[in-house]
C-alpha cells in the first residue's frame, strides 16, 4: 500500500495501493483482463438468448433499448474506473465502498457482489445445460442428463480457475475471440443478403410502446452485469491502476456496440419470416439456415457453449477473489484468505463458489427446471447483487474524492444520476414481474441481505468484547 488519506468522517481512501494478498502479482497484460470481464458477460449468449426477449418487448425498440442500456452500463463504468485509479484489490466494488463509507455499506456491498457472481455464476451453468442441450438434440436426438452436466462444467471451471490464473485468463479470451468472430461473420453476410439498406422501421421505433421500455431495459441489463469483473484482479494484472479503468470502460463500450449491431441484424432478418424472433429458441441458427450457411448456426451454437464455459471460470475467478478479500475484512472466516503457494489462487474459496453454482443448479434441476429455467432466475437474482454494488460504488466516489481533497461537482452530478438510474432499474424489475417464480426473487434476495447485514452487526458486537 503506497499511501492512504483519511476522509472527514473517519473512513480511509487508500490512494495509489494495489494489494495481492498472496495472489501471484503482475501477471495478466490488459487483453488477458479484458477477458476476464468480456467473459463474465458472455457476450455470445445474447443473441441467443437474451435479445429475443427483449424484443417480445421492445420490438422494433430493440436496439434502442440497448442503447439505453449502454449508457447506464458507462455511468456505472465511469465510477468505477474512477476508484480503480486510486486502488487496486480483489474486493473491486467492495474494497471501494468499504474504504469510503461507514462499514455497513461495505458489508452490503459485499453479500450483494458475492451473489451476484456466484447467481451470474450459476445462471452460466444452466446456459451450459441448455446449449449442450440443443446441439445434443441437433447431432444426436437426446438430451444430456442434468447432474452429470452441470457437475462436469463446474468442477472443471473450478480445477482451471485453480490452476492458473494467466492459463484461466488464455483460454477465456481465445473463447470470447472464436465465438464473438463466428456470429460477427454471421451477422455481416445477414446484413449483404438484405443489402446493406437502413431498416426504417427499427430506426423510426416502429410500433414500440413506452411502458415498455422499462421492462425491457431491465431484461437488457442482464446482457452487461459483470463488465466491470476485471476489477478482481486488481492484484494480477500489470499496472492495474492504469490497465483496470480502462478495460472497464472498453469492455462497457464495446460490449454495447455488439449487442446494438446483434439487435439490429436479428431484426432485420427476421423480417417477413413466418416465425417470430420473440418465438425462437435459436435465433442465429435459423438466421443462418435462411441466409445459407447452416454449418455456421452449429458452430454459433457452439461457440454459445463454450462461451457459457467461460463465463462460470470467469464468476468462480471473480467470486473467489471477493471472498478471499471479504474474509481479510473479517466478515467470513479467516480459510478463505489462503492462497496455494505455487499457483497463487485461492483454492477454498474457489472451491466454495464452484461448489455454490453446483449446488443452486442441482437442486433446480432435480425440481425438474431446465437450463433456460436456470438462465432466467438466477440471472434476475444476480441483476439485484449487481445494482447493488453499483449503487454503493457510485454513491461512494464523491467522498472518495473529498477525502483526497479532489471534489468535483461535475462528478458528483454522475454518481448522483448513476444512483438514480440503478434505483429506476431496480423498479423497473420489481414492476415487470411477471410470474409468482420471478416476483419471489426480490424478496429471497431482501431476505439474504438482511441475514448478511445482521450477521455483519453480530459479528462486529463479538469483536468488540474480544477487544474489551
Amino acid at each position: 500500500m503506497t499511501g492512504q488519506t483519511k476522509a472527514k468522517d473517519g473512513v480511509c481512501v487508500p490512494q495509489g495501493a494495489v494489494e495481492n494478498y498472496g495472489l501471484h502479482a503482475a501477471v495478466l497484460g490488459p487483453i488477458e483482463t479484458l477477458a476476464q470481464s468480456v467473459s463474465t458477460i458472455a457476450p455470445s449468449t445474447s443473441p441467443c438468448l437474451l435479445i429475443p426477449l427483449v424484443f417480445a418487448l421492445a420490438g422494433n425498440a430493440t436496439w434502442f433499448v440497448y442503447l439505453l442500456a449502454t449508457g447506464a452500463t458507462l455511468l456505472v463504468g465511469f465510477c468505477v474506473s474512477r476508484f480503480a485509479r486510486l486502488t487496486a484489490s480483489p474486493g473491486s466494488l467492495y474494497t471501494y465502498t468499504a474504504n469510503t463509507l461507514p462499514p455497513v455499506f461495505g458489508a452490503t456491498a459485499a453479500w450483494g457482489l458475492l451473489l451476484a457472481y456466484v447467481a451470474s455464476g450459476a445462471s452460466a451453468v444452466g446456459g451450459a445445460l441448455y446449449f449442450a442441450g440443443v446441439l445434443s438434440q441437433q447431432f444426436f436426438h437426446l438430451a444430456p442428463s442434468a447432474l452429470p452436466t452441470l457437475a462436469l462444467v463446474c468442477v472443471l471451471a473450478a480445477w482451471i480457475a485453480y490452476r492458473d490464473v494467466k492459463l484461466s485468463a488464455k483460454l477465456m479470451l481465445w473463447i470470447e475471440i472464436a465465438s464473438v468472430s463466428l456470429i460477427l461473420i454471421l451477422l455481416a453476410v445477414i446484413l449483404v443478403h438484405f443489402r446493406l439498406h437502413l431498416d426504417l422501421d427499427q430506426f423510426r421505433l416502429k410500433g414500440a410502446s413506452i411502458s415498455a421500455l422499462g421492462p425491457a431495459l431491465v431484461l437488457s441489463m442482464l446482457s452487461f452485469v459483470g463488465f466491470e469483473s476485471a476489477t478482481t484482479l486488481g492484484g494480477e494484472a500489470r499496472d492495474p491502476l492504469r490497465t483496470i479503468p480502462r478495460v472497464v470502460l472498453q469492455c462497457a463500450i464495446l460490449s454495447g456496440a455488439f449487442f446494438m449491431l446483434c439487435s439490429y441484424s436479428e431484426v432485420l432478418g427476421f423480417r417477413g419470416e413466418s416465425g417470430r424472433l420473440s418465438d425462437s429458441t435459436s435465433p442465429l441458427h435459423l438466421l443462418a439456415a435462411k441466409v445459407g450457411i447452416s454449418p455456421l448456426g452449429v458452430a454459433v451454437d457452439f461457440g454459445a457453449l463454450l462461451s457459457m464455459f467461460a463465463c462460470v471460470l470467469a464468476s468462480i475467478t471473480a467470486a473467489s477473489r471477493v471472498l478471499m478479500r471479504v474474509a481479510h475484512g473479517g466478515l467470513l472466516p479467516p480459510a478463505l484468505e489462503r492462497t496455494n503457494l505455487r499457483h497463487g489462487t485461492p483454492g477454498l474459496a474457489i472451491a466454495l463458489s464452484a461448489g455454490l453454482m453446483l449446488g443452486g443448479t442441482a437442486v433446480m434441476g432435480l425440481r425438474g427446471m431446465t437450463g433456460s429455467d436456470m438462465i432466467d432466475l438466477l440471472g434476475s437474482l444476480a441483476v439485484l447483487g449487481f445494482l447493488t454494488a453499483y449503487a454503493l460504488v457510485a454513491g461512494a466516489l464523491p467522498f472518495a474524492r473529498y477525502a483526497l481533497g479532489q471534489h468535483s461537482h461535475r462528478i458528483a452530478a454522475i454518481s448522483v444520476v448513476t444512483v438514480v438510474v440503478m434505483i429506476l432499474i431496480v423498479i423497473f424489475d420489481l414492476m415487470s414481474a411477471s410470474d409468482p417464480a420471478h416476483a419471489r426473487i426480490p424478496y429471497i434476495y431482501l431476505v439474504y441481505l438482511t441475514l448478511g447485514i445482521a450477521w455483519y452487526w453480530v459479528k462486529r458486537k463479538r469483536d468488540a468484547l474480544a477487544v474489551t
